[in-house]
C-alpha cells in the first residue's frame, strides 16, 4: 500500500507554491473583494457587504481578474511575501490559514471537491452583496458584516 502524500498546502509554504497551486487556494468566497473600513484608532478592519465593481455578486468571482488592476488600481494582489500581513483577510481565507500554519476548512473545494460548498456553507455572501455604485461611500458603515482579526 502506497503512503498517502500530504496535500500541497500542508507540505509547502506559500512561497513554495507554484502559480496553479497558489490560484487554487482561493475558495471563491469573494470576501476579499468586499469594501472594507479601517478603524483609525486601533487599525481594526471591518468588512461591508458592498462589493467591488468587478465582483460578480452571484458567483463571487472577479469579472475581469486578468486586468483587475487596470480597472481597480487599489486592488490588492496577494503574494507570499505579504503573508505576515494577511490578518486583514477573513479568518476562513485559505491564504491566511496556510500562512498561519493551519489546515483548510472542510467546505474548501480542495478538501471536499465541491466549488459550490463555500456558498452552501454560507461563507460567501453570494446573492447578499450590494453594488458599490448603489451605496454612497459615507453610508458604508451602515453595511458592516464582520471584523477581520
Amino acid at each position: 500500500m502506497a503512503a498517502k502524500t500530504e496535500p500541497f498546502w500542508k507540505r509547502k509554504t506559500l512561497a513554495q507554491l507554484d502559480r496553479d497551486e497558489w490560484e487554487s487556494l482561493c475558495d471563491g468566497c469573494g470576501l476579499c473583494c468586499l469594501q472594507k473600513l479601517e478603524d483609525e484608532e486601533d487599525g481594526s478592519v471591518y468588512y461591508t457587504r458592498i462589493a467591488c465593481k468587478l465582483l460578480d455578486r452571484d458567483t463571487c468571482r472577479c469579472s475581469n481578474y486578468a486586468e483587475r488592476k487596470q480597472h481597480v488600481p487599489d486592488c490588492i494582489q496577494l503574494t507570499a511575501a505579504d503573508a505576515a500581513e494577511f490578518r486583514w483577510l477573513p479568518p476562513t481565507c485559505a491564504y491566511r490559514l496556510v500562512a498561519e500554519g493551519k489546515d483548510l476548512l472542510p467546505w474548501h473545494h480542495l478538501v471536499c471537491g465541491d466549488p459550490q460548498a463555500v456558498h452552501d456553507a454560507r461563507i460567501s455572501h453570494a446573492g447578499r452583496m450590494l453594488s458599490e455604485s448603489s451605496v454612497a461611500e459615507e453610508d458604508w458603515e451602515e453595511h458592516l458584516i464582520f471584523r477581520a482579526g
